[in-house]
C-alpha cells in the first residue's frame, strides 16, 4: 500500500481499479449492514429484556401505574431521573419514550403561547432566532427550522460552542430564543463541554426575557472508557444567577434500554414544571407508567444504571476496537488522507 498523495495517475486509476474490484468481493457475500447512527444491535437491546418480566404495577405508595393520573410522572421515576441528572425529584417531568417529542412539544408551547416569561407568543415574532452549535444534532434543528426559526450557527471546539460570540448575539438580540446543546459526548465529535463554558450558560445576561436553553443529556450516562466525565448540572448552576426558568434539561433510556420503547425525562425550575403540566394536560392525561415503572424496577438508582451501561460497553468497546484497528491499518499508510476520533 502507498502513499496517495505521492503515486501519479495510472498509479492511482490502477489503485481505484483493485479497490472497486475489492468492494465488489465484499458485496457479492451478501452480509447486511446497517449504518444508521445511533441505533443499538440486537446484541445491546438483549441486555434489557427482563425488564419485561414484570406483573405487578402497583407503585410503593399504592398507584395502580396502569390507570390514568400523574402527568408528571410516577414519583419511583422522578426519583430515578433526578439521581441521573443531579436535581431535585420536583424538579423532574418523565414522559413517554422519546425525548425528541418532549422537546418538539416545547418549542411548540413557545410558538403557540410564549413561555410564563414571554412578552407573547414566539409565532409573532418576526425574523425569530435560534442559536444552533455545529456540527450538531441535525433532528434537534430541523425542530426549530420547521417552525420558521432562523438558524444561526455557532463553531464549536472541545470546549463546547464559542461562548463569546454566544454571550454577544444573546445580549443584543431580543428575538433569539433558544439554543440547542448537546453538553456531553457531542454529535459528531465527541466533545464535552468544560465546567468553564456551563458556568457561562448559566450566567447568561439575554435581551429576551424568554430566552431557553435546550440542554440535551442524551449521552449522560454513556461512558466508553475508564473516565467518567461529570460535569456541573446547568440547572443547578443556573439557580446561583437566578436564571434556573430558562433551563430545560432532557434524558432519554433510548441507547440504554429499547430505543423504541424506553422512557424520556425533563428537568426544569418548579416555576417551569406548573406551567409546562398546564400546557401539557391538555394534550395528553398522562404518559405510559408502566413502563416508567418497569424501568424503574430494573435500573433502580443512577448507580444500576451506570451497572447497565458497563454491559453495553462491554459489547461496544471490542466494535470500536476493531473499527480503529482497521483504520490505522488500512488508511495510515495511505497518507494524510483522514482523520478520526
Amino acid at each position: 500500500m502507498a502513499d496517495y498523495l505521492s503515486m501519479n495517475r495510472d498509479e492511482l486509476t490502477a489503485e481505484k481499479a483493485a479497490l472497486e474490484a475489492q468492494y465488489k468481493k465484499f458485496q457479492d457475500m451478501g452480509l447486511k449492514l446497517n449504518m444508521a447512527r445511533g441505533k443499538p444491535g440486537p446484541h445491546q437491546m438483549d441486555l434489557a429484556m427482563d425488564l419485561l418480566k414484570m406483573d405487578d404495577y402497583t407503585t410503593d405508595d399504592g398507584f395502580d401505574a396502569r390507570n390514568y393520573g400523574e402527568l408528571e410522572g410516577l414519583q419511583e421515576a422522578r426519583e430515578l431521573f433526578a439521581d441521573v441528572f443531579g436535581v431535585k425529584p420536583a424538579e423532574v417531568f418523565v414522559g413517554g419514550n422519546s425525548s425528541l417529542q418532549l422537546m418538539y412539544n416545547l418549542v411548540a408551547i413557545g410558538y403557540m403561547f410564549g413561555f410564563q416569561d414571554s412578552p407573547c407568543p414566539w409565532s409573532q415574532v418576526e425574523k425569530r432566532k435560534f442559536l444552533c452549535p455545529v456540527p450538531g444534532y441535525d433532528r434537534h434543528f430541523a425542530i426549530t427550522e420547521e417552525m420558521g426559526f432562523d438558524l444561526i450557527s455557532v463553531p464549536m471546539s472541545p470546549d463546547g460552542p464559542d461562548m463569546d460570540m454566544i454571550e454577544k448575539l444573546v445580549a443584543e438580540d431580543d428575538t433569539i430564543k433558544g439554543i440547542w446543546c448537546v453538553p456531553q459526548y457531542s454529535n459528531p465529535d465527541g466533545y464535552t463541554y468544560s465546567d468553564e463554558t456551563i458556568r457561562r450558560f448559566a450566567a447568561l445576561k439575554t435581551a429576551a426575557p424568554d430566552f431557553k436553553i435546550f440542554w440535551d443529556e442524551a449521552y449522560i450516562v454513556h461512558h466508553l472508557t475508564d473516565e467518567i466525565i461529570e460535569t456541573p448540572v446547568l440547572l443547578n448552576e443556573a439557580k446561583k444567577y437566578g436564571n434556573e426558568d430558562r433551563v430545560f434539561m432532557f434524558t432519554s433510556t433510548s441507547k440504554i434500554t429499547f430505543p423504541g420503547a424506553g422512557v424520556s425525562a425533563i428537568a426544569c425550575s418548579e416555576n417551569s414544571m406548573k406551567y409546562m403540566c398546564k400546557r401539557f394536560s391538555t394534550m395528553i392525561i398522562s404518559y405510559d407508567k408502566m413502563n416508567q415503572l418497569r424501568h424503574v424496577r430494573f435500573l433502580k438508582n443512577k448507580a444500576g444504571v451506570l451497572a447497565h451501561m458497563a454491559k453495553h460497553r462491554r459489547r461496544l468497546v471490542p466494535c470500536f476496537d476493531a473499527v480503529k484497528t482497521a483504520f490505522a491499518t488500512e488508511l495510515t499508510p495511505c497518507g494524510n488522507i483522514a482523520h478520526w476520533t
